[in-house]
This record gives C-alpha cells, sequence and structure tokens, in this order.
C-alpha cells in the first residue's frame, strides 16, 4: 500500500508544502509571505494559525482530499540536541517548538503544523533531522574555553539526505561508510560521517569554519572581542556582521555566488580573491574533517545550492581529491528528504526516535 504524505516547510517569509505519494512528488508549491504579513504577529508561534489556514486552503483549491493523507511531516526547529532520525511530535516535542529552546525561528512551525493538522486527521506527524542535531563525540567539544563548549547546528537534514543517498546508491549502509560531506548555500557546513553520526562538524550557525554568502564563518577572536568593545557598534549591529552581513555580503555586498563568478570572470580582483579565499576555506574544512577520519574516507560528497557551480567543485577536487573521490549532488531537495525520512519509520525500516 502506497503512502501519501503532507510535507511542511516554513522559512521566515514563505511556507513550501509538498504531497507525495512515497516518494513521488504529487505537486509542491511555495507560499510566500510578505514583510507586512508576517509583521503583524509578534511571535513565530502567533503566526501557526495564518500559515495552517494558507495550507488548508491551497489544498482546498486543488480539490484534494486531506483524509486520503496517511502522515504529516514539518521541518524540525530549534530543539534541544538530539540525535539524527524521524521523531513522532509529543507534547514534550511540541512544548520545546513553542518556545524555541535553542532559539525562534519559523522552522519551529513545521512541527508544530504537522501535529495540528495531523491530529485533526487522525494520522501521526513527525520531523525529520532537524539543525540542532547533535553526535558529536565528546573530544569534538573542546573549544578552548571551558563556558563555551562547540556545539552542533548545520544542515542536518540534507546532510544526512546525501550520505544516505550515496550509501543507497552504492549497496552499502550507511553506518558502514567514512564520509565527509560539505554543504554550501547561505551557510556551509563540513562534517565527518563515521558509522552513521556526525562525530564532528564545522557548525554553520553562529561562527565556525568557512566563511559563506553570508555569514563570517570563524574570524580572529581577540580582533573580534576589540570591536565589540570598541564602542562602534551594539551587540546585534556585531551579530548582524557575524550572520547576515558577513561573508561575500561584507566583501562584495551580495551573498549570490552566481553573481560573485559573474564579476570573477569580468576581471573583478576583488571578487576573484574572495572567490578563491572561499575556495580555500572551505577545502581547509575538509582537510579538518579528513584528520578527524584519521585518512580513511570512502567518499567527500558536496551538496546544496553552490555545488552547481563546475569551477567551484573543480576548485575543491584540485585542493583536496587526493584524500577520496568525490560525489556531486548538487542543491537540496528538502521535501524529498522529509518525505523519506517519514517513509521509512512508515515502512518499518527504522523505528522512530523518542525526543
Amino acid at each position: 500500500m502506497s503512502i501519501k504524505s503532507l510535507i511542511i516547510n516554513p522559512g521566515s517569509t514563505s511556507t513550501k508544502i509538498g504531497v507525495f505519494e512515497d516518494e513521488t512528488l504529487l505537486f509542491e508549491e511555495t507560499l510566500r509571505h510578505s514583510t507586512e504579513e508576517i509583521s503583524q504577529y509578534a511571535t513565530i508561534f502567533d503566526q501557526k494559525d495564518f500559515r495552517k489556514k494558507i495550507i488548508t486552503d491551497l489544498l482546498a483549491e486543488k480539490n484534494f482530499d486531506m483524509k486520503s493523507l496517511n502522515v504529516i511531516v514539518g521541518r524540525g526547529g530549534m530543539l534541544k540536541p538530539i540525535p539524527g532520525g524521524t521523531y513522532a511530535v509529543t507534547d514534550a516535542l511540541l512544548a520545546d517548538l513553542k518556545v524555541g529552546v535553542q532559539g525562534q525561528h519559523a522552522s519551529n512551525l513545521g512541527g508544530i503544523l504537522a501535529k495540528e493538522i495531523g491530529d485533526e486527521i487522525g494520522v501521526p506527524s513527525y520531523i525529520v533531522d532537524p539543525v540542532v542535531v547533535d553526535e558529536l563525540m565528546p573530544i569534538a567539544r573542546y573549544s578552548g574555553m571551558a563556558e563555551i563548549p562547540r556545539g552542533s547546528i548545520f544542515h542536518a537534514l540534507n546532510q544526512k539526505a546525501v550520505a544516505k543517498r550515496y550509501a543507497a546508491e552504492i549497496g552499502k549502509p550507511y553506518e558502514s561508510l567514512r564520509l565527509i560531506v560539505v554543504h554550501m548555500g547561505g551557510g556551509v557546513s563540513v562534517g565527518a560521517h563515521e558509522n552513521g553520526k556526525v562525530v564532528d562538524v564545522f557548525s554553520a550557525f553562529d561562527g565556525d569554519g568557512a566563511f559563506s554568502p553570508e555569514r563570517a564563518g570563524g574570524v580572529p577572536c581577540g580582533a573580534l572581542v576589540k570591536l565589540c568593545f570598541s564602542g562602534k557598534y551594539t551587540e546585534k549591529e556585531i551579530y548582524s556582521k557575524l550572520i547576515g552581513k558577513g561573508g561575500f555580503n561584507a566583501y562584495l555586498g551580495t551573498n549570490d555566488m552566481r553573481e560573485v563568478t559573474k564579476l570573477a570572470n569580468e576581471g573583478n580582483e576583488k571578487a576573484k580573491e574572495a572567490k578563491e579565499a572561499f575556495l580555500l576555506q572551505v577545502s581547509k574544512d575538509i582537510g579538518s574533517m579528513a584528520c578527524v577520519l584519521k585518512g580513511k574516507v570512502d567518499q567527500i560528497i558536496v551538496t546544496g545550492g553552490i555545488a552547481y557551480g563546475e569551477d567551484v567543485v573543480a576548485a575543491l577536487k584540485d585542493y583536496s581529491e587526493w584524500i577520496a573521490p568525490f560525489t556531486v549532488y548538487p542543491g537540496e531537495d528538502e521535501l524529498l528528504a522529509l518525505a523519506k525520512g517519514a517513509l521509512r519509520v512508515m515502512n518499518g525500516e527504522e523505528k522512530p526516535m523518542e525526543y
């Protein structure tokens, strides 16, 4: 019997939904929200009914029978650190999504909406591999400051999805492979996958590893401390320099890698140098994760929107293909990754994780 799923992936100014029959996409939509619409709500949770209505209205417009669904899957949000997997939306998980125990983000609404819609039609609701997946080995948590342990907030959904895709394509269990996965999008995360766990990762969220189109990555900490106490900037302004206005945005005023490449190809020396610096930093992160795996790397997997750039992939290979062969899965199919996570549980291939 086939399984129909509704997938809900809320972003800050949009809600992406998809309806699948097993792994086949029946339809998808990206529902855009204006700043005026979103600004009416004081908190992320206050947006719940607004977002739910536009989802149910769209399904009604398509004459889609919601009672034909077998499962509802939401994007996981800023929960407490948890191992990777597919989680049923329990009361405890729901409560933590509502308060945002590691921060307020639109993705928190994914599980909340999945639970509410699922309960109304009598089907289970799940989240899959949220950004807070934390499987770090204990020694990877040391930062050099006891008060600030290294954390794990990264592109877990896509990293896990492409790692499992590669494993399936070569006919081996994901848990048997030693992989380096490089996600390059608005943020960059590079993770070491061993025995089915991401044992170390350059956390993409707020300051680790390579800079990206809009994030500063790991910056010299002494200089950052002086900048913080210079009196020139507020805490919010400093933070925006690290996340949002950092990376290519800081150097070139754009967060679009295609524009960076265009400028570089047209002879803009600043763009060319910034791009080369980015490629060097990502390659250094790959090298670091190779050390974590003690040089025994089965494959380097490159993914995310920037992986569409053949010149980018060629440069990364030039730096680090001596470590292991490359496989490239450009983009990130989050809706399908969420659907597959629920399918593995619904089909009995995996047990649901307990939050």
